[in-house]
């Protein structure tokens, strides 16, 4: 087996979800499933963030026993990054989420091709 998909499975496991997410997204027509789709995305995203920024041996970039050295601590710009997408994915989620309640309180269903199909038959 190759030594480079041994040393990097974890990558290989949030490329894989990602997959899952990306999949789900295009292949169901139930907009909960599409937002659930979304969000796996969004969590493979930043597992492979949290992965890129993490080096072994190494710690949180607080400086804690006098050590200033750089090269200690690992890069704090993933992590800041993760977490600003964390808050910007749930803002989003809940924007789709109500979005969707009143998508469902006007045309009673969930099924895209269905409000597509309503949409066209309203003019819109």
């Amino acid at each position: 087996m190759n030594t480079n998909l041994l040393n990097n499975y974890a990558e290989a496991v949030s490329m894989i979800i990602f997959a899952i997410g990306f999949t789900n997204l295009l292949l169901h027509k139930n907009l909960i499933k599409k937002i659930i789709g979304l969000n796996i995305m969004d969590t493979a995203v930043y597992l492979f963030l949290a992965l890129k920024g993490y080096i072994k041996g190494h710690v949180a970039p607080i400086i804690i026993d006098g050590v200033v050295e750089p090269e200690a601590y690992i890069n704090p710009i993933p992590s800041g990054l993760v977490l600003t997408g964390i808050v910007v994915s749930v803002s989003v989620t809940a924007l789709m989420l109500s979005l969707t309640i009143r998508l469902y309180k006007r045309y009673h269903t969930l099924d895209l091709d269905e409000i597509s199909l309503r949409l066209k038959k309203e003019g819109l």
